[in-house]
């Protein structure tokens, strides 16, 4: 990802450069005077951006964190280094994630991404962003059989109350109503006003409240959190920031994302590509991927799929753009495609993946949720 942004264009450590002319035309400031001043500057720099980091304002914390690189340059020349502020303070550095999902412009959260890269925090950021140019492109039913052992119709999303856990969530609720109707209990009027607030809310509010209901039920809010950290890990690994995750549903509804949650990336490439009327291949090959990582991720760990059809129905919109126009079949291929891809390299890290579910389970910040990631990688190796 491209770093220099006009909106980004950050100004000098005005405090050290002026101090440092100075230094050169007075010989009388001393190491330790010019030491303090700059320390003194600093601190007040953290603080600033501590204040940036609570008002999520993404713009603000990157041009001090920027401002603040330029003063661990000058710290060696003061001697000051040795009293840790430019070590261990530094660690906080990726805080500056948690002020992303605030962010209007995306350009801003790749800048982020790739100022902590740059600084060497995230060195598996973008680690598998080539993969898309290696193995076969064509993969039928039987091959992606082979390679996981499950059918395609495994990979497939399935409809509430038809499968896994929410088919046993289906028959306990239908159980119920046998039960209290053969207790001779007249429930009509209930389930008619039940039957009719679950109208409005699949009509008006995109279910959102059943979403909220279930998602309190920790089967069912586990395997939302499989999902999520699939998408969210293999984005990561193919170098698209990753804006934010989001859990709630009602959150979730507010900021326009169909489903029960949501994991918001950012590909620069594709979406230049969009914005110039074509798509390319590697592009759309990472959008897919990521994509698909949530299914995957169920199929991987349940053995099969429940969640994903947002995800598919966004695939299926994203493909009407592409030039030429792809047959129903290359779609299908584009997708198994991407299924195994993803589910693979999941299989690769299902370590990593284990500690991304862990970190969102613990509602940690995007920020110790990719440090976590990190940290288990290292361990992974």
């Amino acid at each position: 990802m491209a770093f220099a942004s006009p909106s980004l264009d950050v100004g000098a450590f005005p405090h050290s450069r002026s101090l440092l002319s100075k230094k050169a035309r007075s010989p009388k400031l001393h190491h330790s005077q010019l030491g303090r001043i700059v320390v003194r500057s600093a601190l007040r720099e953290w603080k600033d951006y501590e204040d940036a980091v609570k008002r999520k304002d993404l713009a603000g914390a990157l041009r001090l964190l920027k401002s603040m690189e330029e003063a661990t340059e000058v710290a060696p020349l003061t001697g000051f280094s040795q009293l840790g502020l430019f070590g261990a303070e530094t660690r906080r550095d990726w805080e500056v994630l948690d002020t992303c999902l605030n962010a209007d412009d995306l350009r801003l959260v790749a800048n982020a991404y790739a100022f902590l890269k740059n600084r060497g925090f995230l060195p598996n950021f973008g680690k598998f962003r080539n993969i898309v140019l290696e193995g076969p492109r064509h993969v039928t039913p039987n091959v992606l059989k082979a390679s996981t052992g499950l059918e395609v119709s495994n990979f497939a999303p399935k409809k509430w109350g038809l499968s896994g856990s929410s088919q046993l969530a289906m028959i306990t609720f239908l159980g119920g109503m046998s039960f209290l109707l053969w207790q001779g209990i007249d429930i009509r009027p209930n389930l008619a006003a039940i039957l009719g607030l679950a109208f409005v809310d699949s009509t008006f509010l995109g279910g959102c409240c059943l979403a909220q209901i279930s998602s309190y039920w920790p089967p069912h809010r586990r395997r939302i959190l499989v999902h999520e950290a699939g998408h969210l890990l293999i984005a990561y690994l193919m170098g698209c920031p990753i804006r934010g995750v989001i859990l709630d549903p009602i959150v979730a509804m507010q900021m326009g994302i169909q489903g029960q949650a949501g994991t918001q990336f950012w590909d620069e490439k594709m979406s230049n590509d969009l914005s110039e009327g074509r798509l390319d291949g590697t592009a759309f090959d990472r959008y897919c991927m990521v994509l698909f990582a949530g299914i995957a991720a169920e199929a991987l760990i349940y053995g099969e799929a429940e969640g994903g059809e947002n995800d598919e129905n966004l695939f299926r919109r994203t493909c009407v753009l592409l030039q030429p126009p792809v047959s129903i079949a290359e779609m299908s291929n584009q997708a198994r495609w991407s299924l195994l891809q993803s589910y693979n390299l999941l299989k690769w890290h299902k370590h990593v993946h284990r500690a991304a579910v862990k970190a969102l389970e613990s509602r940690c910040s995007l920020s110790v949720v990719i440090k976590r990631i990190e940290d288990a990688m290292s361990t992974d190796r």
